[in-house]
């Protein structure tokens, strides 16, 4: 469909009612900063930083959890009374899925740099939950590399060859991408040889940190670069399971805004129940997540600011970065609505949520339509179309529609032989 069919489609005036331009009022705006401070008082009093945080132990709970299922999926028979053991899991999951790139400290890469077992799943990009870490897992698997950053430099080292299983490029493609989720499995809570809490993978993309080898922040008496301080930070148990912690009151901010307004526009505005499914599409809802979102991490920034004491590892650490990038992701979002910026899939994606509501519309009419009575009608008709075309003659079709016509309760517009009734000029034919 043309931009131009798009866009007489948007106007169609049966469609209006499809499109929101609603505007926040001051009682949106209060809700918004409500669940947004109600979401900031959740993050600083019970996500905090790593150590302390009073959800964490939830969530690294939730993760073991799923590990131990996965494991469980891919063959784990743990022995009696090590049902509930997570380091059972690990350990049966590392054989499993083993990978030539799984280097673990400095002499494991002949002391090229510094790494050790607290940080190398963050050195090691293959090891990021991410289209990153899949990308390299791949290269390293199929070429016998492993590839790290560090100190802002991406290193790779030649490693032993672990042969992928299959008979082709496909089936190997697959093993390899197979040993790159499993191998994330087993780290994701931990290493089996790790004593308490183990160090878990990344934070999707927070591995990209390491390339940002300047700056000169205070930690204690020493400075670091900003790869310096992201690495300590990872190092103190800022992983993806401290991750799913911060999530917790993003989430929470966000449903609740949405459950209010939903709330809202059904018993205030009485609008009907499928015009109040939250989407990106009503403007006010837009706005009330960025400033609920906004309240949260202006909470959460001021916190980690007054609790780090000016030590940037302790303002990291107590800075929920979750929150931050759905913040910077909303407000990007509503840059590119409100100058028109749409990119050529969302676009197309548009396109054919606009084609796919006014064929909904016009499917409600359809079903008001008496079909029985409609079938009725048709099937006479077709019974008329069946019998003209086996008529042989003119008036043979001449008798069939006279009859047709009378039988249906019609009185004929002429009176005696039509031929003769034609003939006569002063004739009228009148249709009653």
């Amino acid at each position: 469909m043309s931009d131009i069919d798009i866009d007489k489609l948007h106007n169609d005036k049966n469609l209006k009612t499809v499109f929101y331009h609603d505007k926040c009022d001051k009682y949106d705006y209060l809700v918004a900063v409500g669940c947004g401070a109600i979401a900031g008082i959740v993050d600083i009093f019970l996500v905090g930083a790593p150590g302390d945080s009073k959800l964490q132990s939830w969530t690294d709970t939730q993760v073991d959890k799923t590990v131990m299922i996965f494991a469980k999926t891919c063959g784990w028979t743990p022995r009696a009374g090590k049902e509930n053991s997570v380091v059972s899991a690990i350990g049966f999951l590392e054989k499993k899925f083993p990978v030539n790139y799984d280097q673990r400290h400095s002499g494991d890469v002949g002391g090229l740099f510094n790494m050790s077992t607290k940080n190398h799943h963050m050195k090691s990009l293959a090891h990021s939950p991410d289209v990153i870490g899949l990308f390299f897992s791949i290269l390293n698997q199929f070429t016998s590399t492993s590839s790290f950053l560090s100190n802002g430099q991406l290193i790779t080292i030649q490693t032993d060859t672990y042969e992928l299983h299959g008979h082709n490029f496909i089936s190997k493609l697959f093993c390899g991408v197979a040993n790159w989720f499993g191998h994330i499995m087993s780290d994701i809570a931990g290493s089996s040889g790790a004593s308490g809490r183990g160090s878990g993978v990344v934070i999707p993309f927070f591995e990209l940190f390491q390339l940002c080898d300047f700056g000169s922040l205070q930690v204690g008496k020493d400075r670091n670069t900003l790869s310096t301080v992201a690495t300590k930070v990872f190092q103190e148990g800022y992983d993806a399971r401290f991750g799913l912690t911060m999530a917790i009151p993003v989430v929470l901010c966000d449903l609740s805004i949405k459950l209010v307004w939903a709330l809202k526009h059904y018993f205030y505005h009485k609008k009907p129940l499928s015009e109040c499914i939250p989407t990106k599409k009503h403007d006010d809802l837009r706005v009330m997540l960025i400033i609920g979102d906004g309240t949260l991490c202006l909470m959460d920034g001021a916190d980690a600011a007054i609790r780090s004491g000016g030590n940037w590892v302790n303002f990291f650490l107590r800075l929920n970065i979750v929150a931050w990038f759905r913040l910077v992701s909303l407000v990007f979002r509503e840059v590119c609505i409100r100058l028109g910026i749409s990119f050529p899939l969302q676009k197309q994606l548009d396109a054919y949520i606009r084609i796919n509501e006014a064929l909904a519309l016009y499917l409600s009419q359809l079903e008001q339509i008496d079909f029985e009575r409609f079938e009725e009608e048709t099937g006479q008709y077709n019974k008329m179309l069946v019998l003209m075309e086996n008529t042989n003659s003119e008036e043979e079709l001449y008798d069939l529609l006279k009859n047709e016509y009378t039988s249906l309760g019609f009185q004929l517009p002429y009176k005696g032989d039509f031929d003769n009734f034609m003939q006569d000029s002063s004739s009228v034919l009148e249709f009653k």
